[in-house]
């Protein structure tokens, strides 16, 4: 008999994607995507999300990656939805109830993409450019806590987000957008250090500029198939269920 797999949920702001996946973060069927309503308050999610589950396989978990802060499955900052709608809205508990109870976990979705696109070794940095900037930290697969550099300013007082966001790639056209890429990668290897830099979201694939040799572009699917490196230990465990496999 086969196990139910991962009900994989990537929330984002201007992008809603599910799909179902197996232990190691392969896709058992084409992903469900559908763009993100403006305003997205928390029913109106959750009634998209039951419409695109429908045609979906079986799964017996649910992994959820948000845009945004969250803590304890409580959502605390969303800033491409809308936060007043979103601050204190316990998502994990929501999601669960409508897909008969399952087990949900819930982070951060550059957290989520994460797990797909390390390798668990050393000090690694995800980042993930799409509607705004995301982060997230690992050591030896396993993930720190959150960072929200995002509204950290990194230039007159710009936050990353309003710096490198995809409003700020609509302005100011590619070419300065890739060298604002550029200057956000060298002030991230100053503060971390990292072995390695990952870098992913609906944005990557614009980029258009020599890439150090610790940087990586991943996959646009990270952010779903990530979904299982949330139910083990580390990331480096499910790199040795993928060699396995």
């Amino acid at each position: 008999m086969i196990k139910p797999g991962i009900l994989s949920i990537d929330i984002g702001g201007t992008g809603l994607k599910t799909v179902v996946i197996d232990p190691r973060g392969a896709m058992e069927t084409a992903r469900v995507h559908l763009p993100t309503p403006h305003p997205c308050p928390p029913g109106v999610l959750l009634n998209m999300l039951g419409e695109m589950v429908r045609s979906l396989p079986a799964f017996d978990r649910i992994s959820v990656g948000f845009p945004g802060v969250v803590r304890d499955g409580v959502v605390i900052t969303a800033p491409n939805l809308g936060t007043p709608n979103w601050s204190g809205f316990g998502l994990a508990e929501a999601i669960s109830k409508q897909f008969d109870n399952y087990p949900v976990k819930l982070v951060n979705d550059a957290d989520m993409q994460g797990f797909a696109l390390i390798s668990g070794q050393g000090i690694e940095l995800a980042v993930t450019l799409g509607t705004g900037v995301g982060t997230a930290l690992f050591r030896e697969g396993k993930l720190m806590a959150h960072i929200e550099l995002a509204h950290h300013p990194i230039h007159k007082n710009k936050t990353y987000d309003e710096y490198l966001g995809v409003a700020a790639l609509k302005k100011i056209g590619r070419k300065r957008w890739n060298r604002r890429v550029r200057r956000a990668l060298a002030l991230m290897e100053a503060i971390f250090s990292p072995h390695r830099i990952f870098i992913g979201g609906g944005n990557a694939s614009k980029l258009a500029i020599a890439l150090p040799e610790n940087v990586t572009v991943g996959s646009n699917d990270a952010g779903l198939e990530g979904g299982a490196g949330l139910w083990h230990q580390s990331a480096r465990e499910i790199a040795s269920i993928r060699h396995c496999g």
